[in-house]
């Protein structure tokens, strides 16, 4: 019982997906930065998809921010994913070969300072009034949401 209700509890404090601006749908939990950024990779994984490349933004930031004498610390931790579907992005690509430039997803892990929450977060498609091209992009879309529901149960 404990665990049904740990698992619950989980779930209500991670779900809720929040259009946080048009551009990115947010999701929220509460953790060890390390361990959802683990979880978030485990279920990119899980789907049969390759991470092509990791991107260390928090560190890019902060060396940057050196670099132009700007100090203040954006992130405490800030990774992002880049990762695509043979399948959707084939699909994408057939309905208008321009979509090109909505390869390769990307799912961000993050953390604020003064902050314990640990963001996790996708760029919101394009919309379209392609037929094709709107139904790949949803599925992208379910895609993304589907890998952080997985990593973050």
């Amino acid at each position: 019982m404990k665990k049904v209700l740990a698992i619950c509890t989980l779930f209500c404090l991670s779900l809720p997906a929040l259009a946080a601006e048009s551009y990115s749908v947010l999701f929220k939990t509460q953790g060890d930065f390390q361990y959802v950024r683990d979880s978030v990779e485990s279920a990119i994984e899980g789907k049969g998809l390759k991470i092509n490349h990791t991107n260390l933004i928090a560190g890019m930031l902060e060396r940057t921010g050196k670099d132009l004498g700007m100090t203040k610390q954006i992130l405490t931790n800030g990774e992002q994913f880049e990762f695509c579907s043979a399948t959707i992005s084939r699909a994408m690509m057939e309905a208008d070969p321009h979509a090109i430039v909505m390869c390769p997803y990307i799912i961000s892990i993050y953390t604020v300072p003064g902050d314990a929450t640990v963001y996790v977060a996708y760029r919101k498609p394009i919309t379209t009034s392609n037929p094709a091209l709107k139904k790949a992009l949803d599925d992208i879309e379910k895609l993304l949401t589907e890998i952080i529901q997985d990593a973050l149960l």
